[in-house]
């Protein structure tokens, strides 16, 4: 017992001498033994509830010593049992300075973040809420329960565009799922109806806020159409995304249907906007892009025409993959996007010639002809290119190929007339004399109406010493053109028959036969031509008369430039007017489409009546802006 007495006795004596020689570990250990005994007060009155007091005493312990951690945990924690986030959040920031390695302190910040914001949310109080959520997610990143509440306050304030962005991040992120790809596509959505909702104003609006983001706000339902696609690769079976998709088809197809009256109308860019609104909300849809690229060929946008026709020969056929919605299938428009496309090269091959640019009408022709051979309009028009430019050979080789397609088509005939006449010249001045003569008779196959041909084939069979037959085209050449007083045809005339007057040269017998062959050539030339005049087989312009009285023939010899073309729609128009319901659903459903297109292989028509019924389609030709052949 002793020994006992005299160790504590030591022990108490070492202690005090310590302290004599360092008085401020004296006062550490008293204020540490201070705060000691508040912060076992504060647990106490915690387990009592007495939370306000508890504060009290942890407060004085951290006053005391301010670097212990579990003061700061334990008032926060009395500060949460009374609601007051703010200062418990401040308690844990201080613990996460004091002891940075322990993760269990960010992550219970985190937590009182959450529920500060939960409060204010409830509260109406979305942008606090937003802060609060905000520093939730910013401490824990992977936990997106708080990136969806982060959410739920931007959509109550309106801000869609940062929702858009936050998932937009999650996808990044993360391996894509089909709820996430649901909610972008809700976000799509709402957009749009925020733009629909709030009008021009707020379109005004957003373009002055939002100028950078134009383009994406512009296609929000493509853009859902797209998410919902994805989001049904990832899960076939989701009934979400297949009830928004049917909804979205069902808005496109309706739209789709007013494009369709308007068109019918003649108003092509109110049906262009319509038919812009159809396929933003169905993209993947031939229909509508060949209906679309037709009203631009329409509009002359032909960049725009092409661009759409060659999307819907990327969708024909395509459809719906099965379980992904209601089944599509494009194919039947296959065709009527080959025949569109066709027409817009044409067409824009025209509008390139009409401004002289016929290397470029060349080239677009050529892409038609790849696409349909068998138009014989179409090499027509790029003889007629040909021609501009001088390459005489490769302008003869497509008439003579659209000839063959379109035997009895005079209008071919006048052109390889011309062709034959200016190779006939070139062999003239060649000296080759044998094959001029044979381009000028050629050229008179064709076309025996025109003087100038004759006289050429004259001189040539002058040249050659075929005298007679020098006579004899001399001679037409003053029944086709009596009044000519050209001083290359009348002296050759007279030279021709020496000694004979102008007068009996023309009553003589040769020049009565060659009368009557010219006028039975003359005839069956007329008759060809009337025949085509009603038949109205295609052609890209009407070309007028094509017989030429031998007053207008010339070496010079131009078509005559038609009349406007009729629209398709107003075609349609005027036949809606004395058709029932039933047909106009018919060509709303795809017989517009149809008709706009060029009848490849036109059917001869057997009566007048059935000739003014039924118009075929008809083609544009170079013809009508005047070849200066």
């Amino acid at each position: 017992m002793f020994p006992r007495q005299k160790m504590s006795l030591s022990v108490d004596d070492t202690v005090k001498k310590t302290l004599k020689k360092n008085p401020d570990l004296s006062a550490q250990l008293i204020l540490k033994e201070k705060a000691e005994m508040h912060y076992k007060a504060g647990i106490v009155s915690m387990s009592q509830s007495q939370f306000d007091n508890a504060i009290s005493c942890f407060s004085k312990a951290i006053l005391l010593v301010s670097h212990q951690t579990q003061y700061y945990v334990q008032r926060a924690e009395a500060y949460l049992h009374l609601c007051d986030f703010q200062s418990a959040a401040l308690d844990y920031k201080c613990a996460c300075r004091i002891e940075p390695q322990t993760h269990a302190y960010p992550q219970r910040l985190a937590f009182i973040y959450y529920l500060q914001g939960q409060c204010l949310f409830d509260l109406g109080k979305f942008m606090e809420a937003l802060e609060s959520f905000t520093n939730a997610a910013e401490l824990k990143p992977d936990y997106q329960p708080y990136h969806m509440r982060s959410m739920a306050c931007l959509t109550a304030l309106g801000r869609y565009f940062d929702c858009l962005r936050l998932v937009n991040n999650w996808l990044e992120m993360k391996d894509p799922s089909a709820d996430l790809f649901i909610l972008r596509a809700r976000l799509h959505h709402q957009l749009n109806q925020a733009r629909l909702d709030d009008g021009s104003s707020f379109e005004a609006t957003r373009r002055k806020l939002f100028s950078s983001k134009i383009e994406l706000y512009d296609s929000q339902m493509t853009n859902c159409y797209h998410d919902l696609r994805s989001a049904l690769t990832s899960k076939p079976s989701s009934l979400e995304a297949l009830e928004l998709l049917k909804m979205l088809k069902e808005a496109a197809e309706e739209c789709h249907q007013n494009a369709v009256e308007k068109a019918l109308k003649g108003d092509l860019s109110a049906a262009l906007r319509k038919i812009n609104c159809a396929l933003e909300y169905n993209p993947r849809r031939a229909q509508y892009h060949l209906f679309r690229g037709t009203l631009y060929r329409r509009l002359k946008d032909f960049t725009a025409a092409i661009e759409d026709l060659a999307h819907a020969f990327e969708f024909c056929g395509v459809g719906e993959e099965s379980g992904q919605g209601i089944a599509e299938d494009d194919s039947e428009d296959l065709e009527d996007a080959q025949t569109q496309l066709v027409l817009t090269y044409n067409d824009f091959a025209m509008h390139c010639f009409s401004r002289r640019l016929y290397k470029e009408a060349t080239l677009l022709l050529n892409k038609a002809i790849e696409k349909h051979r068998d138009a014989s309009e179409l090499f027509v028009n790029r003889g007629d290119c040909f021609l501009k430019q001088g390459e005489w050979t490769f302008a003869l080789a497509d008439y003579e190929q659209a000839e063959e397609m379109d035997p009895d088509n005079t209008i071919i005939w006048l052109r390889c007339a011309v062709i034959y006449n200016k190779l006939g010249l070139h062999c003239y001045e060649s000296k080759n004399y044998l094959e001029a003569a044979d381009k000028f008779s050629a050229a008179i196959n064709y076309d025996p109406g025109v003087a100038q041909y004759y006289a050429n084939r004259a001189k040539a069979f002058c040249k050659m010493g075929k005298m007679e037959g020098a006579k004899e085209d001399a001679i037409s050449v003053r029944v086709l053109e009596p009044n000519n007083e050209q001083a290359s045809v009348l002296p050759l005339l007279l030279s021709l028959f020496p000694g004979f007057s102008l007068n009996v040269i023309m009553t003589c017998s040769t020049a009565q036969s060659v009368k009557d062959l010219l006028k039975n050539k003359i005839e069956a030339f007329d008759l060809a031509a009337s025949k085509m005049s009603r038949i109205d087989q295609m052609a890209l312009v009407k070309e007028g008369s094509i017989s030429q009285s031998s007053s207008q023939a010339g070496p010079e010899h131009k078509m005559k430039p038609s009349g406007t073309i009729e629209t398709m729609q107003s075609k349609l128009v005027a036949e809606n007017q004395s058709l029932n319901q039933a047909v106009k659903r018919v060509l709303q459903q795809r017989q517009s489409l149809q008709h706009d297109g060029p009848c490849l292989a036109p059917a001869h028509l057997d009566s007048e009546e059935h000739i003014a019924h039924k118009q075929p389609y008809v083609w544009r030709k170079f013809g009508s802006f005047g070849l200066n052949l």
